[in-house]
């Protein structure tokens, strides 16, 4: 029996020892950082071995820690802390600007120029990377098993064909817009473009606009991402290689959304929804937190935070928000770096930090004022409280339509409120139970699942290490030129087909009628 427990024992080492893999994991830093760093910690959980690479201007993420080993390059991402708050500072500049729509076009040239810096610096890492030869040995010698990225910059992706790995996608963004309409039929028709502001259901006009973004973000993506990253492909990665196919020939892609809060739209196989997946069941508050809880007594509490992009807004602004909670009776916990605002209400607590997750799963908690980012608008869903949105910068304006579309929400437009609608809003989410039943009734939809989210991105994760790629689930439709993938061929030669049969036709009744004509024109004779 001993030396049975023995064999047995020893079995079990082996099998875990086999087992675990090596995982590549390439970054980006900020917010994206945080739901990455979830799926690192459960990678670490399961005996996988993790490699971070990151650059000298890392953000959040960290050069020492147990979850994994950091590959350091000694080079600037570009996607540092100074760079995208000067960023965010100009935006929001831009959009408390007059005219609506000359503010709208100088915000997207503005967001399209700081863009093609980003590339530019991203295109000029990875040559300093690929010249790098000892480096670039030292990653094809430790022999992983999958590289894991966050395709919202290409850097990973880039570096996961030149080593000619398995490539699995964290995503929710690719460096050109929406992940799916990187590989997944988007009819215009149906499927509202980013920035739109629109539903599944559009009238013609709307379905105009439509593509008319469609057509401006194509153009985009033309002038200022491909051009920084043409020539670094053809030279690393083959004269056949094409950007756009870089992307469509990833393994998996794990979306960070699912169809509670996304529209219906076309999918592909190698799709993984994983929406909520970083969401948890709340734990308790730290003491200080749960005492200022409390005291809110039957009223309840607010939170409001703008997300990790926007520490602090402009001093009218943030007065006016501080002056509309002071005259409430709830309580309100705001996550606010700025200066303390002159109007700020004994009612209201200013903290640098706050634990999101556990606030919105407490039973006191009334409404969620948020800037509408993807992380916090599933930790809502997962929590089923409503949510003030007061979109920024980047997706948040549709990503909280889509919550107002579902009765679960109000968007406010913060450059041009004043404190009459935005106290009009809270008290609106406060006293409307439809907003809260239907954020409950997304809860109930969201949490109905076999398998938590993020159980089921880590299977397909180890999937895709088991079988060294997931082919078999990718759609080869890319390798199509375009006239090929959208029938123009079939349809001109098929029309070519019947132009022949239509003219062989006429000549064919021609010929006849002319000898009919003839004959009788012989026997008038």
């Amino acid at each position: 029996m001993y030396w049975a427990w023995i064999c047995l024992t020893a079995s079990s080492l082996y099998v875990t020892a086999v087992s675990g893999g090596k995982v590549l994991v390439y970054p980006i830093d900020g917010s994206h950082w945080v739901n990455m760093k979830v799926i690192i910690e459960e990678l670490h959980s399961r005996g996988h071995q993790v490699a971070v690479v990151q650059t000298n201007d890392s953000w959040y993420i960290k050069e020492k820690s147990l979850l994994y080993t950091s590959i350091i390059l000694d080079v600037e991402s570009g996607f540092g802390k100074d760079f995208i708050t000067s960023f965010v500072e100009q935006l929001l500049k831009l959009q408390r600007e007059g005219n609506p729509a000359w503010t709208r076009f100088k915000l997207e040239m503005e967001q399209a120029e700081k863009a093609s810096l980003l590339h530019e610096k991203t295109g000029k890492l990875l040559q300093w990377l690929f010249k790098k030869k000892d480096l670039v040995e030292s990653l094809i010698s430790a022999k992983y098993d999958l590289v894991l990225t966050d395709p919202g910059l290409p850097g990973g992706v880039i570096l996961a064909h030149y080593l000619k790995l398995p490539l699995v996608f964290n995503v929710r963004w690719t460096s050109h817009g929406e992940g799916h309409f990187a590989m997944a039929p988007s009819p215009l028709s149906y499927v509202p473009m980013t920035g739109t502001g629109l539903s599944d259901k559009m009238n013609f006009f709307e379905r105009v606009l439509n593509v008319l973004v469609f057509v401006f973000g194509e153009y985009q993506m033309a002038k200022y991402i491909k051009p920084h990253y043409e020539g670094l492909i053809q030279k690393y990665l083959g004269p056949d290689m094409k950007y756009d196919s870089l992307f469509q020939a990833a393994d998996l892609w794990l979306m960070r959304v699912d169809f509670v809060f996304e529209f219906p739209r076309p999918t592909m196989p190698n799709v993984i929804y994983m929406g909520g997946f970083q969401c948890k069941p709340a734990k308790h508050l730290p003491d200080h937190l749960e005492e200022f809880v409390q005291s809110s007594g039957e009223h309840g509490v607010i939170i409001m935070s703008l997300g990790t992009f926007v520490d602090e807004l402009p001093t009218d602004l943030a007065d006016m928000i501080a002056a509309a909670f002071a005259k409430i009776p709830q309580k309100v916990i705001w996550r606010y770096k700025g200066a303390k605002p002159s109007t700020l209400g004994n009612n209201t607590l200013l903290v640098d930090w706050m634990p999101q997750n556990d606030l919105l799963g407490h039973p006191k908690i009334k409404l969620f004022v948020a800037h509408g980012g993807t992380n916090g608008v599933q930790e809502a869903i997962y929590h089923g409280v409503p949510i003030l949105g007061l979109p920024l910068i980047f997706d948040q304006r549709d990503n909280l339509f889509r919550i107002s579309a579902k009765g679960a929400g109000k968007v406010v437009d913060i450059f041009t409120m004043d404190q009459d609608i935005f106290s009009q809003g809270v008290q609106e989410l406060l006293t409307d139970p439809s907003y809260r039943m239907n954020m409950q009734r997304l809860s109930r939809l969201h949490r109905d699942q076999p398998i938590a989210p993020i159980d089921n991105a880590l299977f397909w994760i180890e999937f895709v290490m088991r079988h060294k790629g997931a082919a078999h689930l990718r759609t080869e439709s890319y390798k199509l030129p375009w006239y090929a993938y959208y029938s123009v061929d079939v349809v001109l030669c098929l029309a070519a087909v019947v132009l022949i049969s239509l003219v062989c036709l006429s000549a064919l009744i021609y010929c006849l009628c002319s000898k009919v004509c003839l004959k009788r024109k012989c026997k008038r004779d």
